[in-house]
């Protein structure tokens, strides 16, 4: 098999503390309820130089909201709890415009076409001017956001924290249609972020079943149970799909789902091709013919993207939090608890390099391109990062 481009367990200790702070209305994840992997030495082929770094704000607050960053062309965009957005040269980190929302900040950020997209705690949806952050509109959805809001040609795509799915006019920022699911008494703090192309949106929710949404309308396509509740207690029963559905170019689906399974489906009628017994609250990523999983104890598992067998599987940093996967240079980067970045080597599965960014901590996917990694920390540092070779 050949790498290309890439296209966009409960833990088994106690489930108490680390439950908890899964769950919606917790303030923070804190620290983990369970023992993670201490990190070992390991064959070092490839290193980490920080080419630039800058502190964005008062970073994710106590309640670590993911507000991730976003790059667009050689800009990179972040933004903290309190409402800082800020623009810096992808390359230098010279910063091109600040600015001050003064409002909470719940979102991660989107940066697409000229226009940043965000959204906040009581529940608005902004779009600012890449160019000098200046607002072009602002929309009140239902409840808080926090999931990136995602964008096709004509539409901006939100999933609010109460099981709503607003479209909303790119333009304007007005409302086009309202899709509204049935939500369970108990969720995992967070959303499922909706996959949207021009034609459909695909939306995992809360209780478990994942919506092909016509964009036209708001009205469901299809829809199926990816994952079934199971167990005596709420929290055995939590089947959260809360990683974004990927789709590949020929037209597969790729799903994950919290005590559940991993499922690939033909997308424009949701049969299923393979399934995975695998739990992860992650987006996974394809890279190829490969599609890698991070479990929910933080094991990594690379999956042929054709059959779903597994081809290797990393369980050298088990329990230690670690974010959804990216990818660069031919290497898996994760962040994880404690503030490490680490690189996979994606066809062994082998740890090849390692770096700290910040003691606070990393718990949003990294942002790369190329051989250059974005990755900010629960304080809110941002550092840029090249992969050599």
């Amino acid at each position: 098999m050949t790498f290309g481009i890439p296209t966009k367990q409960l833990v088994r200790a106690s489930l108490g503390a680390l439950s908890l702070a899964l769950l919606v209305g917790c303030a923070s994840k804190g620290e983990p309820a369970y023992t993670p992997k201490e990190l070992r030495s390991f064959n070092e082929t490839s290193s980490l130089e920080t080419q630039w770094r800058r502190n964005v704000g008062g970073g994710l607050g106590h309640a670590r909201y993911p507000i991730a960053p976003s790059r667009e062309g050689n800009t990179v965009f972040a933004a903290d709890v309190e409402g800082v957005v800020m623009a810096m040269d992808a390359n230098s980190g010279e910063v091109e415009w600040k600015i001050d929302l003064d409002t909470t900040l719940s979102s991660a950020l989107t940066a697409i076409a000229g226009q940043v997209y965000l959204a906040t705690g009581n529940g608005a949806v902004i779009s600012l001017d890449q160019r000098d952050g200046s607002e072009n509109w602002r929309t009140r959805v239902s409840s808080e956001v926090l999931a990136a809001p995602q964008a096709n040609q004509q539409l901006l795509v939100v999933q609010s924290v109460d099981g709503r799915v607003t479209a909303l006019d790119r333009a304007s920022g007005e409302e086009r249609w309202v899709y509204t699911s049935s939500q369970p008494s108990l969720t995992l703090r967070g959303t499922g972020t909706p996959m949207v192309i021009d034609p459909v949106s695909f939306v995992g929710l809360a209780n478990g079943r994942l919506a092909t949404l016509d964009n036209r309308s708001g009205q469901p396509l299809w829809d199926m149970q990816i994952a079934t509740p199971r167990g005596r207690s709420e929290v055995d029963r939590l089947v959260d799909l809360s990683g974004q559905p990927i789709i590949s170019p020929d037209g597969r689906l790729f799903v994950t789902s919290y005590n559940g399974r991993v499922v690939a489906l033909e997308a424009t009628q949701g049969d299923v091709l393979w399934e995975a017994d695998l739990s992860s609250r992650h987006t996974p990523i394809l890279v190829g013919d490969f599609l890698f999983v991070v479990t929910d104890d933080s094991q990594i598992v690379a999956l042929d993207a054709n059959s779903g067998r597994e081809i290797w599987r990393n369980d050298d940093l088990e329990d230690r939090w670690l974010t959804a996967p990216a990818f660069a240079a031919g290497r898996l980067v994760f962040g994880d608890f404690e503030g490490y970045l680490h690189l996979i080597d994606a066809r062994e599965g082998d740890i090849v390099g390692r770096t700290r960014v910040h003691s606070s901590g990393i718990s949003l996917r990294p942002v790369t391109e190329g051989s250059t990694i974005h990755v900010q920390a629960n304080n809110g540092r941002l550092e840029t990062l090249e992969v050599t070779p």
